[in-house]
This record gives structure tokens, C-alpha cells and sequence, in this order.
């Protein structure tokens, strides 16, 4: 892997093509560290994000950028963030279903690439804590909906996720797959952080509420639910959350 730097001088660009071979195809890999990273010998948590052009750098965003290199940076975070960028099968590959206009549904292979091809390869190069209570995984829109189905599917891999406006709309059968999910998983605790705006439409916080209330029946999972008034589906909005979520993380560990 042949780095290359990236806007803050802790970010940066560990593959441009790292290879998939669950799905066939190569992605951009980015990597935020703590600022003392390389001062200090230290193992840190890992949060998993999708969508990984958009968090770091304005040059390859689509609108703006997430800044969260920024952010952790302001706030002294003891985290590492691997970014994953999406491509253009990114309908595909975050959602676990097939869909009458886009086709087959990638989101279980694409899962299985972070927890056994890419998480492997980050923990083995990097500092990391690499166990299920320090792993963590998020995004927004269909980012939103692959993590929050992901970390369900892969509790051992995830402690939880960062939940993101979710496209839960594109998964008409989202509350069938969460059931699913959690009754199978009974054991395994987890976190889940929702943000959602009430000016996203496509029935956004009806969608989330009723994740966040099937979730909040089992006594495994801890949920918490953010939602703002003025909030639209847009990268500003996740932007000026993302602190939130990285503050309701450090609640529940005293790692971050």
C-alpha cells in the first residue's frame, strides 16, 4: 500500500484500490489517527464509515464534506476512522435487498468484505482495539442503512452503530429484517446512535422511530434517537451532528 496525504496532516489515503473479492471490484481505502497517534503507544477503537469521500476532503466530496478529521482533531478523539468509499454499485452494495430498480442487493457481501477482508488488514498495520466492544460502524442515507443492518447481522464483529438518516425507505421490509436480526442475536449487547431531520421527507422519523422502537423491545440494545426540526438530508446537517455521535460514543466507553 503506497500512502498519501489527504487534508489533516492524520488522514490518510492507505489504498486507492484495495480489492474486494467478495464483490469483484476495488475501492479507496482513507484512515484518520489521533493527532498523538504516533507519539504515543496506544490501541484505539475503530469506527468503520461509509461513503469515505465525503468525510475528509472537500476535493473529492459529493457537496460538502463531513469534516471529521476537523472535528475529532477540536475534540482530542482517541479513535481511529477508516473511511470507505462508495462507487457507483453503491445502491447495490449498501443494501442487503434487491430492488425492482436497482437491482440485486450487495449489502451481505459488502459486509463481509469490512469484517474479513478489510478489518483484518487495518487491525494487523494499525494500533487497534480490535474487539467487538471497540469496533463501531456508520454512515448516512444508504450508509445509514448498511450500517445499521450490518452491525444487526455482525454483532460480533460491531459494538454498535452510528445511524444516520437512514434510507430505510428503499428496504420496504426493514422491520421483518430487524426482527430477524435481533431475535437471532439475543445475547451480544449493543449501541445504537439515530439522527434523523424532520425536513428529510420520504417519512423519515415515522421510518426511524419505528427502528428505534422495535430495537428498544430487546433488552440487548441500547438506542438512542436524535432528531432535529430543521434537519434536511444533506452532508451539512450530518456534519454538525457527527460531534453528537462521537459524544454519546464516548458515554458509553472509556476508550474514546
Amino acid at each position: 500500500m503506497e500512502a498519501t496525504q489527504h487534508n489533516a496532516i492524520n488522514v490518510t489515503v492507505i489504498d486507492e484500490a484495495f480489492y474486494i473479492p467478495q464483490l469483484d471490484r476495488y475501492k479507496r481505502i482513507w484512515l484518520y489517527h489521533p493527532r498523538r497517534y504516533n507519539d504515543v503507544d496506544k490501541r484505539y477503537p475503530v469506527i468503520y464509515m461509509q461513503d469515505g469521500q465525503n468525510l475528509f476532503d472537500d476535493a473529492t466530496a459529493f457537496g460538502e464534506e463531513w469534516q471529521v478529521d476537523e472535528t475529532l482533531n477540536s475534540m482530542w478523539a482517541q479513535c481511529i476512522v477508516v473511511g470507505i468509499d462508495n462507487s457507483e454499485q453503491r445502491l447495490n452494495e449498501y443494501n442487503y435487498n434487491d430492488n425492482e430498480e436497482h437491482g440485486s442487493g450487495e449489502g451481505r457481501k459488502y459486509m463481509e468484505f469490512i469484517v474479513q477482508t478489510l478489518k483484518p488488514v487495518i487491525d494487523e498495520k494499525f494500533r487497534t482495539r480490535p474487539e467487538r466492544e471497540h469496533t463501531y460502524i456508520a454512515g448516512s442515507s444508504m450508509g445509514g442503512l448498511i450500517s445499521l443492518y450490518g452491525a444487526l447481522d455482525f454483532p460480533e464483529t460491531f459494538g454498535g452503530a452510528g445511524v444516520f438518516s437512514p434510507a430505510l425507505w428503499i428496504a420496504p421490509s426493514y422491520i421483518n429484517d430487524l426482527t430477524a436480526f435481533a431475535e437471532k442475536n439475543n445475547s451480544l449487547s449493543q449501541r445504537f446512535y439515530f439522527y434523523g431531520g424532520a425536513k428529510e421527507g420520504e417519512n423519515m422519523v415515522e421510518h426511524i422511530m419505528a427502528a428505534v422502537n422495535l430495537l428498544k423491545s430487546y433488552p440487548n440494545y441500547t438506542v438512542d434517537v436524535e432528531i432535529n426540526p430543521v434537519g434536511e438530508h444533506s452532508e451539512y446537517h450530518w456534519r454538525n451532528h457527527f460531534p453528537n455521535y462521537y459524544e454519546w460514543l464516548t458515554k458509553g466507553s472509556a476508550d474514546l
